[in-house]
């Protein structure tokens, strides 16, 4: 399942998506975000797994633009770090 965390506005579209079948709660996104974008928490679109999955924390949810922009790709900085750690691929940015 895709969880998408984030919103559109006029100046474009800011998620991050999680998949959460990817998503093998290994931390690694959570230690190399440096504003603490992401946390683990319960999987609560499925009762029965029992695991912990990456999740935007509520605070972060409404500002990612803002939160992640410390970290947007750049041509000294290709790819985010969250993105970069995660090597399951369960991470994505809109932008």
């Amino acid at each position: 399942m895709l969880a998408h965390y984030g919103y559109k506005d006029g100046s474009g579209d800011f998620f991050i998506t999680i998949d959460t079948d990817k998503c093998n709660a290994c931390g690694d996104c959570v230690v190399a975000c440096p504003v603490q974008v992401l946390e683990m928490v319960e999987d609560e679109g499925d009762p029965f797994r029992e695991i912990l999955m990456a999740a935007v924390t509520e605070e972060h949810r409404k500002k990612i633009k803002y939160s992640c922009a410390l970290c947007k790709p750049t041509a000294n900085r290709p790819a985010l770090p969250c993105v970069a750690s995660c090597k399951a691929g369960a991470i994505r940015h809109s932008w």
